[in-house]
């Protein structure tokens, strides 16, 4: 079975530069036809997917956020990475790492970000 485990900083400043990373055991991330998928649940509200780099290093994002986010892997250590850049507090949330791509099969523990002076 994969197992997830996000890791990064807490608290990143506004204008700033939001990375995490999350690393992967159990399975490679280079398994042909396995995603992996971020995803943020803000404060007292929903899930909110931001985007994916697949097997084949491939990478979707929502639209919303694209402007500003960036995934990539590091297949020597079986991980990926999210970068979103020019934070704002909107950015505060929970951050998970997941593998899938429609079907969310396993997921990180999740890590709190707070974007704050």
């Amino acid at each position: 079975q994969v197992q997830l485990q996000e890791s990064g900083p807490g608290l990143v400043k506004p204008s700033q530069t939001l990375s995490l990373t999350c690393t992967v055991s159990g399975g490679s991330i280079t398994t042909n036809n396995y995603y992996w998928t971020w995803i943020r649940q803000p404060p007292g509200k929903g899930l909110e997917w931001i985007g994916y780099i697949a097997y084949s290093g491939s990478t979707s994002y929502s639209p919303s956020l694209k402007s500003r986010t960036s995934i990539s892997r590091d297949t020597s250590k079986n991980q990926f990475t999210l970068q979103l850049s020019s934070v704002t507090p909107e950015d505060t949330a929970a951050y998970y790492c997941t593998r899938g791509r429609i079907v969310l099969a396993e997921w990180g523990q999740g890590t709190q970000v707070t974007v704050s002076s």
